[in-house]
């Protein structure tokens, strides 16, 4: 647990997620398939809590039913937005951005366990995501274009090119095309096939590991993963020196040494 808590009870229960906990992971906040006002906030709002609780060491995203997620809702959002104002708009795409910083800056791993479609700001969520575990019946569709807005939604245009290349990027968030999961790894939008069905067996797994390891060194650099993106290399290489030399202060790197002279596995404590 964080050593500063705030004064907030932890939510009891989401009106729009699913949230299981177990052995510091967090896993699959799930009836994302169609993303409402309220699926956002509640994304956006757990991200916060977690990060705040400071007892989490791994989440995996995960959608219910068919597929993964399929984007804002037509009727609750589309359709809701073509009734409101300027400022309404704004501040309804400020909070969709806030839920992909919320992944970001999260202060632990993040997975998406993807079947079926992810398309729209589902594609996002996952592209925003620290891993993307896929089914072979995957597909991704950055579908912006095609309702006659901007493809650069959600930080898509910052995100997609840092990890498919500008050119991919292009296609991907200009054509608005479907990419099934076979083309989406060739690209480098897949950390990890999954067998058919598996995905969130996979991310489980994947998400223990994780939950077992270093969790301060896993934030470490997943905080320096996302800084340095825009870092010239001499600030990027400053700033890993003095993330390194706290770390070589903490339990867990003496941790390490004591076990390596014991010739047993270490016991990661996270600090």
């Amino acid at each position: 647990m964080s050593p500063y808590p705030s004064s907030a009870s932890p939510t009891g229960h989401w009106r729009h997620l699913r949230v299981d906990r177990a052995e510091g992971v967090v896993d699959r906040p799930e009836r994302l398939n169609a993303l409402t006002f309220g699926a956002y906030a509640d994304v956006r709002d757990l991200l916060a809590e977690l990060a705040r609780e400071g007892g989490t060491r791994a989440l995996v995203l995960g959608g219910a039913g068919r597929g993964f997620c399929s984007g804002g809702d037509v009727d609750e959002i589309i359709g809701a937005t073509l009734a409101m104002g300027t400022g309404e708009l704004l501040e309804f795409n400020r909070m969709t951005g806030q839920v992909v910083r919320a992944i970001r800056e999260a202060p632990f791993p993040v997975i998406a366990a993807v079947h079926g479609v992810a398309a729209g700001a589902g594609a996002v969520l996952a592209l925003a995501a620290d891993f993307r575990i896929v089914e072979p019946s995957a597909r991704f569709a950055f579908l912006f274009t095609r309702v006659g807005l901007s493809g650069a939604d959600m930080g898509a245009a910052y995100l997609l090119p840092r990890l498919v290349g500008l050119g991919h990027a292009t296609r991907l968030l200009m054509l608005g095309d479907s990419v099934d999961a076979a083309e989406a790894e060739r690209i480098g939008l897949v950390s990890q096939p999954a067998p058919e069905g598996g995905a969130d067996e996979t991310a489980a797994a994947l998400a223990r590991r994780l939950a077992a390891g270093p969790a301060l060194a896993h934030q470490q650099t997943k905080a320096l993963l996302t800084a340095e993106l825009d870092m010239p290399l001499g600030a990027a290489v400053e700033m890993d020196a003095a993330a390194q030399a706290l770390l070589m202060t903490s339990g867990d790197y003496a941790e390490f040494h004591a076990a390596l002279t014991a010739k047993r596995e270490p016991t990661w404590e996270g600090h």
